[in-house]
């Protein structure tokens, strides 16, 4: 076993190094959902593989009908145990006008690192990379592999294909979720599922004149806006589709009080996330909605004249661009169905586009593995997880429980003021190096198993 001291001295060392790392993946523009960064993207898995083997990994690019997934591997010399490590090196685009520095040039401001990608995820998927170099250094006798793939910012569609081949481990570790408060460690044992559709309705051919047909013609942007006020309560957040919450499967008290113990704080939650206001001031009402219930939301309604002014037409057609966040024993394909039956009953000229859809997934509660987790952070960050769960989806997770069959549990590095999808996204070196000291505490704890 490595003593507190050693690690922490090794991870000391690793700091000039880490920076280096995160500023050259950082100037990649790894955008996934662009087609014109395709270049990028294949740049990318060439930095990573060749990052990877610097370190010692053994590294293979494995095409898939996408974008590649690179695959790295330790392998110690008598491991019992096997772990992988889960990042994506894809990133949300970064063209909003709030960035004070180019996104794709990392800033450096004392232990802070600003930069699209730095928090999401190639800061985390770093941090367990040169934690698995310290192990390997240690001879502690795990073997350790990577999963990075390139695809996870629009929902992993060719993923499935590597893990086909994939080797099976032990236990999943995945570095993408994001802590409550800087003050506890929070470590998810959920998913929420998605569903998300167009809802599209033409009643015309083309604009006409409002004063010649105004009170006669349909109007379809005022249509679906009467359809989602049918479905959706505004002032509770609601779902008001028949049989919608059949299936959710309530928190145990257990989890509650998981939840209340992260340190969720509403008046932070709305800070941080920008809200002027919130439906409800409880913290065990908000985190009860925003992880443990079943959601409906609207992310835009289009249609008519959107420039300067007011064009006084009716427009010819209208959509509604929707989502269906999902909890554990709900399905898409069963969301799906209530919302069709649903929107047709309430008007049957809207047409029902389906998008992509995500299950849910429930982690372990128990075992050798949480408990290694548990030890893990509480060595890197001083106290042992608070266990809430994640109102996010991760594509890859499912598809990793249903082709590996093993416990996939969550040892996230992010915060809130980090700034996932936003402007000035960062990450700070407090994280990384404690992110180190945890994943090498859990190697320690699971090749004692």
């Amino acid at each position: 076993m490595i003593s507190a001291p050693e690690i922490d001295a090794a991870i000391a060392q690793q700091r000039q190094a880490f920076e280096r790392a995160l500023t050259q993946a950082v100037a990649i523009p790894t955008v996934s959902m662009d087609p014109e960064r395709d270049s990028d993207i294949r740049r990318g898995a060439a930095w990573s593989a060749s990052f990877l083997r610097d370190l010692g990994a053994t590294v293979d690019i494995v095409q898939t009908p996408g974008n590649p997934v690179v695959w790295g591997r330790f392998a110690m010399p008598g491991a019992r145990r096997s772990v992988a490590i889960y990042n994506h090196f894809d990133v949300q685009p970064a063209d909003e006008p709030e960035w004070r520095t180019s996104p794709f040039e990392l800033k450096i401001e004392g232990e802070r690192y600003i930069g699209r990608g730095a928090t999401d995820d190639k800061g985390p998927a770093l941090t367990a990379a040169f934690a698995a170099r310290m192990a390997r250094e240690q001879g502690i006798p795990v073997d350790i592999h990577f999963f990075w793939e390139l695809e996870e910012e629009i929902g992993s569609p060719s993923f499935g294909s590597f893990l086909s081949g994939a080797p099976k481990v032990d236990s999943v570790l995945v570095s993408d979720t994001i802590w409550i408060s800087r003050d506890r460690p929070a470590a998810p044992l959920g998913l929420r599922g998605m569903q998300t559709a167009r809802l599209v309705l033409r009643t015309g051919d083309h604009d006409a004149h409002s004063g010649l047909t105004g009170g006669a013609a349909r109007n379809p942007i005022a249509e679906l806006c009467d359809l989602v006020a049918a479905m959706l309560d505004a002032d509770t957040g609601n779902v008001k589709i028949p049989g919608f919450y059949d299936e959710v499967r309530a928190p145990s008290p257990e989890e509650v009080a998981g939840f209340l113990a992260s340190g969720f704080d509403a008046e932070a939650f709305r800070s941080v996330h920008g809200f002027s206001s919130l439906r409800y001031r409880d913290p065990a009402e908000i985190t009860r909605r925003i992880w443990a219930l079943p959601t409906l939301e609207v992310h835009g309604i289009a249609g008519g004249y959107q420039g300067p002014g007011v064009k006084s037409v009716i427009p010819p057609w209208a959509e509604a661009k929707i989502s269906m966040r999902l909890v554990p024993d709900m399905t898409p394909a069963k969301a799906l169905e209530r919302l069709t039956a649903f929107v047709k009953a309430h008007n049957p000229d809207v047409e029902i586009f389906p998008e992509a859809g995500l299950d849910s997934y429930l982690a372990p509660t128990g075992g050798p593995h949480v408990g290694a987790l548990k030890k893990a952070m509480a060595a890197g960050f001083g106290r042992e997880p608070a266990f809430v769960r994640e109102g996010g989806s991760i594509g890859a997770v499912v598809q990793m429980q249903r082709h590996l069959d093993c416990p996939i549990l969550f040892l996230g590095l992010s915060l809130p003021e980090h700034g996932y999808h936003a402007p000035n996204e960062s990450f700070d070196w407090h994280m990384a190096s404690g992110g180190m000291k945890a994943f090498t505490t859990y190697f320690q704890e699971i090749a004692a198993l």
